[in-house]
Order: structure tokens, then sequence, then C-alpha cells
């Protein structure tokens, strides 16, 4: 008896130390905030999990939208045994001990066994390949939280057996309802400009806003005052680290890429920035502008490949945080260059053709000429040296027969590319005509 008095007010003075976003975890599905797509009434997970009929699921979302929360509220209505795991420690070994258990209690007591697996994207492929048949033959209902894109992490066959349900960042209404909650718990009231502060950064994360106000009540009440102000809420949050996980780094490149696309300089340059800021491998920035300078860039302005290039070489030789001045430059010359994607659409309709049916034969006058026999073939006669003639240039055919009018590279009249292609319509093509007017 002594031993449970003990555990309880063990339990108790641990309860009163906790951090208030645990203090304020919900006990009943309407004390969920923000998510009401999934967790409304009517809503697919409210009623899986008010029926107790849950198969295996993967809760995907930012930090701080409920998912461990909504695992928690599984637990207190499931009629199953309820097991967690932390993906950060757990071993192959845990999780074989863990389904036996499950066997065992499904064979004596006929109870089945869910498993909350934080962090599930921590998991390595052995791991999840160990827990693979449990979920596959339903011994073990899966309740999987990942801040990470699962697409990208999960095993396929693990994922295929689960229902992905996606959390979105709070709204600034579901974190203000959070807040009030949390000062309410703390006993302190706020003024309206601290409650706006702690709102707009908590960028939709509910323990971040809990946590900031944790703080902001401390120095209040240390203070002596029972009201959070501006200057306390200012305080308390400092700087809070870039949310940047693989699915980030995704949007984030892609929003990158297409800023400089559309020539907004300080778009490029915030997104430069914000990668570098969250630790993005800046060689792989590097490698992306040198490919953005041939596909968006291209012949409009064919100095923008020579920069992205150096950029690149300085990002190896120089390196962070130096190197960031380099891939700047490269971001303002690609931004504020002329475009043109003329050489990526040549490309293409080049590829189309080489792929097409037909022989492909390379004509007479251009083969090797240069080997024993090769005359008495016939290779090389009637080929005409272009550097024989004044200008450089002398009208010949250089295709195979069943691509010869066709056009792929059509300059476009951007910078430095509308100079090719006043050359190009002064010459006259090999097919007789006076000169290429784009198309094909």
């Amino acid at each position: 008896m002594s031993g449970d008095l003990f555990a309880s007010a063990a339990e108790e003075r641990l309860a009163r130390r906790a951090p208030l976003a645990d203090r304020l975890r919900p006990t009943r599905l309407d004390d969920i905030v923000g998510q009401d797509h999934l967790l409304g009434p009517g809503r697919p997970l409210r009623q899986l999990i008010e029926s107790d009929r849950l198969s295996s699921v993967i809760l995907w979302g930012p930090p701080g939208t409920g998912k461990t929360s909504v695992a928690r509220l599984i637990a207190r209505v499931t009629a199953q045994e309820f097991s967690e795991l932390s993906a950060v420690n757990a071993s192959v070994k845990d999780v074989r001990e863990l389904v036996a258990r499950a066997e065992a209690r499904l064979g004596e007591r006929d109870v089945g066994t869910i498993l909350f697996l934080d962090e599930v994207h921590r998991f390595n492929k052995a791991q999840q390949d160990a827990l693979l048949p449990s979920v596959e033959s339903g011994l073990l209902v899966l309740i999987g939280a990942t801040t990470e894109n699962p697409f990208f992490e999960l095993n396929p066959p693990l994922l295929s057996r689960s229902t992905l349900f996606r959390l979105e960042l709070l709204g600034p209404d579901a974190v203000r309802r959070l807040l009030e909650r949390g000062l309410e718990a703390e006993e302190v009231a706020a003024d309206e400009d601290a409650m706006e502060l702690l709102v707009d950064r908590a960028a939709g994360d509910g323990r971040h806003a809990l946590t900031s106000l944790e703080v902001a009540a401390a120095l209040a009440v240390g203070r002596g005052e029972g009201r959070i102000t501006l200057g306390d809420a200012e305080a308390a949050l400092g700087t809070k680290a870039l949310r940047y996980g693989r699915d980030d780094h995704f949007d984030v490149i892609s929003a990158f890429i297409k800023s400089i696309r559309g020539s907004d300089v300080d778009a490029g340059l915030y997104w430069l920035a914000r990668m570098l800021a969250a630790g993005e491998d800046a060689r792989f920035i590097a490698r992306r502008l040198v490919v953005l300078a041939s596909e968006d860039v291209g012949m409009a302005d064919p100095m923008g490949l020579l920069v992205a290039n150096a950029a690149a070489h300085a990002v190896e030789f120089v390196g962070l945080p130096e190197a960031k001045l380099n891939l700047a430059q490269a971001v303002v010359h690609l931004a504020t260059a002329p475009k043109s994607n003329r050489v990526t659409v040549a490309l293409g309709r080049a590829e189309g053709d080489a792929r097409a049916s037909g022989t492909g034969e390379v004509p007479m006058h251009l083969r090797d000429a240069h080997y024993r026999g090769a005359a008495q073939l016939g290779h090389g006669t009637g080929y005409d040296y272009p550097h024989d003639h004044a200008d450089g240039w002398v009208e010949q055919r250089y295709r195979p027969d069943e691509v010869e009018g066709n056009v792929y590279y059509d300059p476009s009249p951007h910078g430095y590319e509308a100079e090719v292609a006043g050359r190009m319509a002064g010459r006259p093509s090999a097919d007789g005509g006076a000169g290429r007017d784009g198309g094909r």
C-alpha cells in the first residue's frame, strides 16, 4: 500500500512539474484544436477512434500539430493493449520482443495490440521490415508519427498497409485557443499585443506556442505581476530554428528555381538565405544553379553558365560561410539575366527525332575518311571544308535525310540570343531556303 502511495505522490509531483504543453494534452477529441478535417464530427479519423476500429495509420505533419496527442487519446479509449516505442532508440530486438508479447496476449486473452511508434521515419529498413509481417497479419495495429514525408522515408510495403493522415499547421485561431488555455493553466493574463506576437511567431506549432507562453508567464510572475507584456513575449521567443524537413527541401528548392526563372532577384535571394540558414548542402544549391543556367537562361546570356559554374567551384574551393557570397552573386546574375529555354526545347526536339524510327545514316560526305580504304568506300567524298570560305560557312547537308528539314533550335529575341538569331537568319537553309524563321 505504501508503495502505491509513494508512486501516486511522485506521479502528481511530476505532473505539476511537467512542461505546459504536456499538462495541456487533450483528454477528449473535442479538445484537439486545428485538425477538424480529420477529427471534426463525422470525419474519418474520429470515427475510427470512437468506434475502436482503427487499422494501421501514419500521422504525418509538422511539429506541434497534435500527432502524439492523437495517439494518447487512442490509448485512453481503446480496448486493445497500447504499447509505445520511440524509433530514436528502439532496436530490431525491441520490435521482436514486442511482437512476441502481442502474440502471447492475443492467444491467452484475445486482446489485440496497438503500437505507437513516434519518429517512425527514424526506423531503418531492417527495423521496418521486422514490423511488416505483424502489421500485414493484423497482429499489430501501427500508429506511426512522423514530421518527414513518409513517401520518402517509409518502405513502400509498410506505407501501403497503412492509412495516411496528414495533420496541418495550426491556424491563428487554433493557436490563440491553445494559448488561452495556457493562460488559464498558468493563472496569468496577457496583453493583446503580446498574444498577437505569440500567435504570429508560433508559425502553426502548438507546442512552440505553449512553450513560449510558459516562459513569458514565468518572466511576468518573476517580476511580481500576473500579466504578460509584449516585452515578456519578445524575451521568451528569442529565435526559433527554421523547420526544414525533407518535404520542405523539395518545396523550397522548387520555389528557389521558379523565382530565378521568373527574374525575381529578391525572391531568389530570400530562398537562398532560407536554405543556407536551414543547413542545406551548398553543393546541391550550386548544382541546381548550373542546371538552371542552361535550362532557363541558355544562349540569352551564355555567361550565366560560366558564373554558375564558377560559384559551384567556389563552394568546393572556398567553402561556407564565405562561398555564400559566390552563390548570391550567381543568383543575382541568373535572376537578372535575359531568359530563354530554347536550348532545352531544341534538345527535346532533337531527342524526339533521335528516338524515332529511321535509319539515321550518316551522309557519305560526313563519314570518317582518315583510314586506309575509306576513300574507296566513298567516305568524305564531296565534303566542303568551311574554313576554305571567306565567312567560315558553307551551305551543306549535315543530317540524315529523314530529319534534314526539321528545326530544333529556334532562337528567342532575348539578350545575346537575338544576335544569334540574326546570324542564323542571314544564312540560307541546307534545303535551299532563304534562312530559318522559326517553327518546325
